[in-house]
């Protein structure tokens, strides 16, 4: 399949690797996508007022840190309603993927309104790119890690699709250092699962399992629970 910016050169995952700590576990939760996508239709019609202005100081700070430069190609996955698209300056090239029409109804909608000539919106599955490797230069994933069903997997995609010196983005919320936090996310992440998110994902073996070091990570919105990490693909 040919992709919009080259020949698709997807190519089978590699099973999933234990952390250097040993074989941790990314999650207590585990989802597939049809239950992802039935969640997010639901949610669908409630998404900005529950998860806009309250997150939307995180993709502020996720783009100031992006820098974006003029001609910049950037994969928003996990685009959703497409709240983050107006950040972008105009002289980059975006390109925002979901899994959800409906979420993808309402960014088509944003999208128009807001008159952006410089993002295109596709239904993708994130954890199967269709684009070639290397394509991008900022591959950025905000609040969308610990939605899917296979987070290590959506990880090696983006680093598939970045180019060599490009950079990786996870805005989201992983798993508490705090021992007595860490017990109640994983206690509780059965049941947030319903409402769109896992509550104990776990950062660093999610980044182990994708090849990734981070080379910032910083703590974003009130309260700060969020985490901003940035990697550089080598």
């Amino acid at each position: 399949m040919t992709s919009l910016f080259g020949e698709d050169k997807r190519r089978p995952h590699d099973d999933l690797v234990a952390s250097g700590s040993g074989a941790a576990q990314l999650s207590a939760a585990a989802v597939e996508n049809d239950f992802v996508e039935r969640v997010y239709e639901k949610l669908a019609s409630v998404y900005d007022f529950a998860f806009g202005p309250a997150l939307h100081a995180g993709r502020r700070r996720a783009v100031e840190q992006m820098a974006p430069q003029p001609g910049d190609r950037i994969l928003e996955v996990g685009v959703g309603t497409g709240i983050s698209l107006g950040l972008y300056p105009p002289e980059c090239r975006v390109i925002g993927i979901d899994l959800s029409a409906p979420m993808l109804d309402k960014a088509r909608r944003r999208l128009s309104a807001q008159r952006e000539p410089n993002v295109s919106l596709l239904q993708m599955d994130a954890a199967e790119l269709k684009f070639a490797d290397g394509t991008f230069d900022v591959v950025y994933a905000p609040y969308l890690i610990s939605v899917v069903s296979e987070p290590a997997t959506v990880a090696r995609e983006m680093r598939r699709v970045c180019r060599p010196g490009g950079r990786i983005i996870f805005l989201n919320h992983f798993r508490s250092k705090n021992a007595i936090a860490s017990r109640i996310e994983r206690l509780i992440s059965p049941l947030t699962v319903h409402v769109g998110f896992k509550a104990d994902l776990d950062l660093e073996t999610l980044l182990a399992q994708a090849n990734l070091t981070p080379v910032s990570i910083e703590k974003v919105n009130v309260p700060r629970i969020w985490s901003l990490v940035t990697c550089v693909r080598d």
